[in-house]
């Protein structure tokens, strides 16, 4: 791994790359680095940082947000073009043009809020070329200020050399993002590849890349296929959120979902109603086979839930205290859960708090910390015809006053069923239907995910082959 300053010292002695740099919240601390390596000029045709408000807007224009991605596209399109225009007459036939920026809210004087900012890159393939774009958002995790300006300088770096060096290797790439910073230092939940080269590039591998790579617990896009920022998501919105494989969807999925609203939205205010989002989870446990994510795969399970309305949320939190904690962040509304009975008994299971001192009380008194509740859908015992709820679940015998106090506190809260002929399968069980070439996996099964499901068939057809 090369070190910062042997990154931007690469980079100032290729005479093909050049470009300017305008960072505004937290120092010049990317061109700073480039600077400080030999060959300064070989690089570098411009450094700025318009802190002033007034003059921010003079040169970018106004912005309902300073510390956004709209900000970002508004620094980078200035910056790039004026860039071209002055340059391109004397220095298109060969030089790599680009523009980097970013803007940043750091720690300030007594100041506790969230630190975060934009980072983006517009470039050229190779000379002459309409430009291409990379933004990333990115979550500043030092206390101190100055901390936090160091490592904002070093991912600016990371993401100059990655975009020229490894951008046709996308893990390579979202790696080398946070080199040389240890582990704990920054967040980066937001990836984007975007223009000249990037017109069929699946954005939703970045999101899943980045929580792949752990650079990010989880990472959201809509059902457009959009890849956003969490908090532009999830910001002061009710969420509901159904955990699963989704492999494949199912009828029952969504009847969960819509059983679970007619009880979640009744205790909201009216806006708080339409506001509320509903999520469908996927945790890379459910994606790795063999040890190893399975990128087609993800891609036809995204396809169905988007096809179906639904925002997805890639997360690396197998514990339910830890995606409550995540949400938590950015929304104090109401979090409701959406789960199984199975689901409900493996809460209850000691693997979930071996790791934390207080066991399992700590791991529940985590989970209900805020404004969550668990919506319980039923199970059919197939051997006895009996419809298990939330009311008749048994929890382990030394958790049975603790689950009576949850019940009765309506942090747990059994939802009604509709259709029992849904309960009468698994998603286990609709994968061996259509393994088998059963039809009727297709009565189980939305329309919309039909396609998708099918797919399951032959990727396991191929890994019989193989």
């Amino acid at each position: 791994m090369k070190s910062t300053y042997d990154k931007a010292l690469e980079l100032n002695l290729d005479p093909s790359v050049y470009g300017t740099f305008a960072e505004i919240g937290a120092g010049q601390e990317t061109a700073n680095w480039f600077f400080r390596a030999s060959g300064t000029a070989g690089t570098v045709a411009k450094s700025i940082s318009a802190y002033d408000m007034t003059m921010s807007d003079a040169i970018y224009g106004k912005s309902g947000r300073y510390v956004s991605q709209e900000r970002l596209g508004q620094m980078i399109e200035h910056e790039f073009g004026l860039l071209v225009e002055r340059l391109a007459p004397e220095r298109q036939a060969d030089t790599t043009f680009f523009s980097f920026c970013n803007t940043v809210r750091a720690r300030g004087y007594k100041d506790s809020g969230e630190c975060h900012g934009w980072l983006g890159l517009r470039f050229q393939l190779k000379p002459g070329d309409e430009p291409s774009e990379i933004f990333i958002h990115i979550r500043l995790l030092d206390a101190e200020n100055l901390e936090q300006m160091e490592a904002l300088g070093v991912v600016g770096v990371n993401l100059v050399h990655a975009t020229f060096k490894h951008r046709d290797q996308l893990d390579k790439f979202a790696e080398a993002l946070v080199e040389n910073l240890r582990p704990g230092r920054v967040e980066v939940d937001m990836l984007r590849f975007s223009g000249n080269g990037y017109e069929q590039f699946d954005n939703r591998l970045c999101a899943l890349q980045l929580v792949e790579s752990g650079l990010t617990e989880a990472t959201i896009f809509l059902p457009s296929g959009e890849v956003v920022q969490a908090a532009d998501a999830l910001y002061k919105r009710p969420i509901l959120l159904l955990r699963g494989s989704f492999d494949p969807v199912t009828k029952l999925h969504l009847e969960m979902i819509e059983q679970a609203r007619v009880s979640f939205c009744p205790g909201l205010a009216d806006d708080q109603s339409d506001a509320t989002l509903e999520l469908c989870e996927i945790s890379m446990t459910n994606l790795l086979r063999g040890g190893s994510v399975d990128h087609v795969d993800f891609i036809d399970r995204a396809d169905a839930l988007q096809a179906l309305g639904k925002t997805v949320l890639i997360s690396s939190c197998a514990e339910f205290h830890r995606i409550a904690a995540y949400l938590s962040r950015y929304t104090e509304s109401p979090i409701g859960f959406i789960l199984s009975i199975g689901l409900l008994n493996e809460l209850f299971k000691p693997k979930w708090s071996a790791n934390l001192a207080g066991g399992r009380l700590e791991s529940f008194g985590r989970l209900f910390k805020k404004h969550v509740s668990l919506f319980v859908y039923p199970w059919l015992n197939r051997k006895t015809g009996e419809v298990v709820t939330s009311d008749g679940f048994r929890p382990p015998e030394d958790a049975a006053y603790l689950y009576r106090h949850l019940t009765e506190g309506r942090r747990i809260r059994s939802i009604p069923y509709r259709d029992i002929d849904l309960l009468r399968y698994t998603g286990r069980d609709i994968q061996k239907m259509i393994l088998d070439e059963d039809p009727g996996w297709k009565d189980y099964v939305p329309e919309v995910a039909h396609r998708a499901a099918q797919h399951l068939h032959g990727r396991e057809e191929e890994r019989a082959e193989s």
